[in-house]
């Protein structure tokens, strides 16, 4: 595993360096409605200049008591309506739950995304934009997860000291991400999103991670002059649209900077996602930020399963939501 001399807040201040942008009005836009005991609420808030992330939220109904609250990220290909069982189950246990679409998925697509081409093109149109760049295109649903913090903090149902993300797949590297650039965000669910990225390239095991958009490095390979992919597309691919992955923002390096907050996080052995060698890096260096607090850390490895949340594993993220922000 690379190792720096970076402190947690030191890496901290880095990284939000390199996302941020101006804090616009959220200028919430809301419609509501009631099904039984809960409260939902769909609608969208502003996280940039030009940039309006539609959002879906379930509540219990009874708004007289301030609630914690989580947010819900969606993996690659989904969007907030893929998550409304699970905004359901949690506003029944009685949180406030939030889910909001990522860049390039769901409503942020004219007409509704109905595939992942609309992001594969947007990633391969962040590659070709000389520098000075904007924002790198990927670290762009991160800051929209710092907005939906503000969002939620200032929702009237909402303790805003207890706030928890849990994210699957994209949503969960979105979540480790958020998690060590935002203390505000007091626990963390990645899963099956831990891993190594920079492990993964050194040992030839970038196929699937890849493989998630395709279309996107493939577009790269031609560009480089390649007829298939390789370690050398991923990395030229990488450095661009996530600057800093393989080194100083990389999971083990980022797990560091969430601790003491508490974190579960939710594998699988046979993930070809998150290859279990290069996860156990992340493991390890969770295990020696947490040294002092380990029960605010647990890492469970579903045992012979590729790239999926078992259901003892969604069973186990509730208790532990629930445990952490007391419903």
């Amino acid at each position: 595993m690379m190792r720096d001399n970076l402190t947690p807040a030191q890496r901290r201040a880095r990284f939000l360096k390199l996302i941020d942008r101006p804090r616009v009005p959220l200028n919430v836009t809301i419609v509501g409605s009631e099904s039984g005991m809960l409260a939902i609420e769909q609608g969208k808030f502003a996280s940039e200049p030009g940039e309006r992330v539609p959002f879906l939220l379930h509540r219990p109904a009874d708004d007289k008591t301030k609630r914690p609250a989580v947010l819900v990220l969606h993996g690659t290909g989904g969007s907030k309506e893929g998550n409304k069982a699970l905004l359901t189950e949690l506003a029944e246990r009685g949180f406030v739950a939030l889910a909001i679409d990522g860049r390039y998925h769901g409503e942020r697509v004219p007409g509704g995304a109905k595939s992942t081409k609309e992001y594969n093109e947007a990633i391969f149109r962040a590659y070709q934009t000389p520098e000075p760049r904007p924002h790198p295109l990927y670290f762009d649903t991160v800051w929209d997860v710092l907005r939906a913090v503000d969002f939620l903090q200032r929702h009237p149902a909402v303790d805003g000291k207890r706030i928890g993300v849990v994210g699957f797949s994209k949503g969960g590297i979105e979540t480790w991400l958020a998690a060590a650039a935002d203390e505000r965000i007091q626990v963390a669910v990645p899963a099956i999103a831990v891993q190594s990225l920079r492990w993964s390239l050194e040992n030839e095991k970038w196929q699937a991670r890849a493989g998630t958009v395709k279309e996107a490095h493939l577009a790269v390979a031609r560009e480089l002059g390649k007829k298939e992919l390789d370690a050398e597309v991923c990395r030229a691919l990488w450095g661009r649209v996530l600057p800093g992955i393989l080194d100083e923002f990389d999971c083990p390096q980022m797990l560091t900077a969430i601790a003491p907050r508490p974190l579960l996080i939710l594998s699988g052995e046979k993930d070809p996602n998150c290859p279990l060698e290069g996860a156990k890096l992340a493991f390890a260096a969770a295990e020696e930020a947490y040294k002092a607090r380990r029960d605010c850390l647990k890492i469970d490895v579903a045992t012979g399963v590729g790239h999926q949340v078992t259901d003892t594993q969604h069973k186990l993220f509730v208790r532990w939501l629930v445990t952490w922000l007391k419903p």
